[in-house]
């Protein structure tokens, strides 16, 4: 019980730092390109409880993947509107990516320098793990091209022509992101209480995994090359 308490407070940390870096990394570029409204909001801070959505922060904390509160902008602000709106979109995940890859090395001195004292060697080692884990994770979940999340943005910001998918991904994206979200804690009970049967059926955790398996290698094999 004293271990699932002190991996609980560890994840809960680890998305503190994660999404507030990526909500300050929406509104830094927003503003940067000339939109003054993230400022105005409040958003360009590292304060956490300025980015915090409770439900987004529970499902992150519980099950590896999540939200917070969206950065308000005014793309009419932006010195170049697609550029602008492009970048803006896409400075969350790369904050995100470039966090897993300068966080790492601290999972690896924990696990090979860190003295085995007890809890204390837990809580960190599971902090630095969740810090790489759950940047990835949060990298590839703001990817999929659905709305609201940043993947919707960026191909919001590319697609002049907004055609059929782009109406369908607008129109029923959150539906569908919703409802992959609660199948896949619904397995995830499932699985807690030994039906170990339902992790095959997981949809978005499946992908996740796969995906921040295959995007954590390179970090993983460039760290690796230091003889630690």
């Amino acid at each position: 019980m004293l271990d699932y308490l002190i991996e609980l407070l560890a994840s809960f940390c680890a998305v503190v730092v994660v999404l507030t870096l990526h909500e300050f990394a929406h509104a830094y570029v927003a503003y940067r390109c000339g939109d003054p409204t993230p400022k105005w909001s409040g958003r360009l801070s590292l304060d956490p409880l300025r980015h915090f959505d409770p439900v987004g922060l529970l499902c992150f904390t519980l099950v590896g993947f999540g939200w917070a509160k969206p950065v308000a902008i005014n793309p009419s602000n932006f010195r170049r509107y697609r550029l602008g709106l492009g970048l803006t979109a896409s400075a969350g995940i790369v904050m995100n990516y470039l966090m897993a890859f300068l966080l790492y090395p601290l999972l690896l001195v924990v696990v090979f320098y860190m003295p085995d004292v007890p809890f204390l060697f837990d809580f960190f080692y599971y902090l630095t793990s969740f810090l790489f884990a759950y940047n990835l994770s949060f990298f590839v979940f703001n990817l999929l091209p659905l709305n609201p999340l940043d993947g919707f943005r960026i191909l919001d910001a590319v697609d002049t022509r907004k055609g059929k998918v782009y109406q369908f991904l607008y129109r029923y994206g959150q539906m569908i992101l919703l409802a992959l979200i609660a199948e896949s804690f619904l397995c995830d009970i499932f699985v807690r209480f030994g039906v170990l049967q339902m992790s095959s059926f997981d949809i978005l955790g499946w992908f996740m995994t796969f995906a921040t398996d295959y995007l954590g290698w390179p970090i993983r094999a460039l760290w690796g090359l230091i003889p630690w």
